[in-house]
């Protein structure tokens, strides 16, 4: 009997499998030149068939050479699921089948090294706080609700710190009030800020359509949404551009970009909507950031001022090592770099400790802080280790209520604005997951993992694809490399972006006049209910049966 060596990796063993109909396949190569991973490859096979062509059975054996398309049985180029090669082939002879008996988990670690993957959380990918929760008041007899479609809504918030009242500087000047001394800058916007990711993590087309969408919502449909550049920087004519003024600037722990961003500062003709400092992000929390090589394409180079290698963000800002230390170095070079004009703002990883952070930035004497951005554990990532993509971080339901509630207690709610991310619009709908997390206290949310979506990613929380860290993005949108990046139509992807916000709007308006609000309902937590006991008491909401 023949040796079987029960370490060799068969297909069978990868977590997805190609089904091929060798009858349907003209040999056209399609899927073969579409297959970015090179999970699939020409090969001829070798057939015997017993055939019999007389009157009386005279069986014989014709032996031949087939053509086909094979699957590899190699981990390092194992099939993701994308369904490129169906989506390709003018026969479907060909299509990616998901394999329930893998043991790719056991496979990936074979080279000793931790395995990386982009996408997002797969833990909690099936059991969402929000969507055991609903809108249980509706305004009827009480007081009015309100008519979606032809009430007129103010759906803004605050970027910026806002003053109480007692401590707003004006004094009376007979008729008139006046203010002795400058207040923070506030700037008042969409409640749904397109977050931060690079240009780097995205290729430039992707990154181009999402800025596109931006400019193109605010200057043709008034709605004043912002972006977020995402560590790394931006291109110089952007920020000479009037454009700058839907741009969010973030400077992260690795401060890649950010001295073409201080170069350009005397040249440009408008302020940026703010600026964000990213002490971490919720899909990999107390990690620093990565971008591997093979995304650091020569215009990643230049925008960043690096060669070609592995560029990875320490795990925290160096030199800031507590939060007061945050306020007085960071906060306060980075408003007087901009003259107090720009408001700025800090985001980190939700955790057990994120009360006690916004508790220290609530007290600032200076009253510089602008916003606080929790990301939560489902919030997606271009690269990341697996094992901190799936367990480590925090759901952000949890937090913002938790932060809204340890605010309120001191008078001081609203402050601060709290902006939510991290699994927003996971399961498509992200107008009903703002409105129930600014309910819950957030004055607004920023999306990433749903705008690439948008632009064409494949990816899921049930492991299809979810390789933007391979730089091998069969969309065109997590790669730089040339070949792919040119499979991404930028005008469809902005149009289904736009398309999208538009919707969210109308459907964010259906949220609010039910409950017969006119702006937006921060902190109503009245309005919501759940049959889940353990939520409605962790939330202080309704329970309902």
């Amino acid at each position: 009997m023949e040796a079987i060596n029960v370490q060799d990796v068969s297909v069978n063993d990868l977590p997805w499998k190609i089904q091929y109909t060798h009858e349907r396949c003209t040999m056209c190569g399609s899927c073969v030149a579409a297959c970015s991973f090179n999970a699939i490859e020409a090969a001829m096979e070798r057939r015997s068939v017993t055939i019999s062509t007389g009157h009386q059975p005279e069986p014989s054996q014709r032996h031949m050479a087939v053509p086909v398309i094979k699957q590899r049985a190699v981990v390092a180029n194992a099939c993701v699921g994308c369904g490129m090669c169906e989506k390709v082939c003018p026969n479907n002879a060909i299509k990616p089948v998901r394999n329930l008996d893998s043991r790719i988990n056991y496979l990936n670690r074979s080279g000793g090294a931790p395995v990386k993957r982009g996408g997002r959380n797969n833990i909690f990918g099936s059991e969402r706080t929000l969507d055991k929760i609903v809108v249980g008041r509706i305004s009827q007899m009480t007081d009015p609700a309100l008519d979606s479609e032809r009430h007129t809504f103010d759906i803004l918030a605050p970027f910026g710190r806002v003053l109480l009242p007692s401590e707003l500087p004006f004094v009376s000047d007979g008729n008139e009030l006046k203010l002795t001394e400058k207040t923070p800058p506030v700037n008042w916007i969409y409640p749904v800020i397109f977050s931060d990711m690079s240009i780097g993590a995205l290729s430039t087309r992707a990154w181009e359509a999402v800025a596109l969408a931006t400019a193109y919502l605010n200057e043709k449909h008034n709605m004043p949404v912002r972006m977020c550049s995402g560590e790394g920087g931006m291109p110089i004519k952007l920020m000479q551009s009037e454009h700058l003024k839907y741009m969010i600037l973030q400077i992260a722990s690795g401060h890649f970009g950010w001295n073409r961003i201080i170069q350009a500062m005397p040249h440009m003709k408008v302020d940026p909507a703010g600026i964000l400092i990213k002490i971490g992000q919720g899909a990999k929390p107390g990690d620093g950031g990565l971008l591997p090589a093979a995304k650091v394409s020569k215009p990643v180079q230049a925008i960043r001022g690096v060669p070609k290698a592995d560029l990875l963000s320490p795990p925290n800002h160096q030199g800031l090592y507590s939060i007061e230390e945050s306020v007085q170095k960071m906060f306060m070079s980075m408003n007087a770099a901009f003259k107090f004009r720009v408001p700025v703002a800090i985001k980190c990883a939700a955790s057990a400790t994120s009360v006690s952070v916004y508790n220290n930035l609530i007290r600032d004497p200076y009253k510089i802080c602008g916003g606080f951005f929790i990301d939560g554990i489902q919030g997606g990532t271009g690269a990341a280790n697996e094992v901190s993509l799936d367990h480590t971080g925090h759901p952000i339901v949890a937090k913002i209520r938790e932060c809204y509630l340890a605010a309120v207690k001191q008078g001081r709610q609203g402050q601060i604005p709290l902006w939510a991310g991290g699994g927003v619009g996971l399961t498509g709908n992200a107008a009903a997951d703002a409105f129930k997390l600014i309910c819950l206290g957030a004055n607004g949310v920023f999306l990433g993992k749903l705008l690439i979506q948008l632009c064409g990613c494949v990816g899921n929380e049930h492991g299809r694809c979810n390789a933007c860290n391979t730089g091998n993005c069969p969309a065109g949108i997590c790669t730089q490399n040339p070949r792919l990046v040119k499979r991404l139509d930028i005008d469809k992807a902005a149009q289904n972006i736009v398309e999208y916000m538009l919707a969210l709007n109308s459907e964010l308006k259906k949220m609010m006049a039910p409950v017969g609000n006119s702006s937006l309902p921060v902190g109503r937590s009245d309005a919501l209910v759940t049959t889940d006991r353990a939520i409605a008491d962790k939330l202080g909401i309704q329970y309902v049966c």
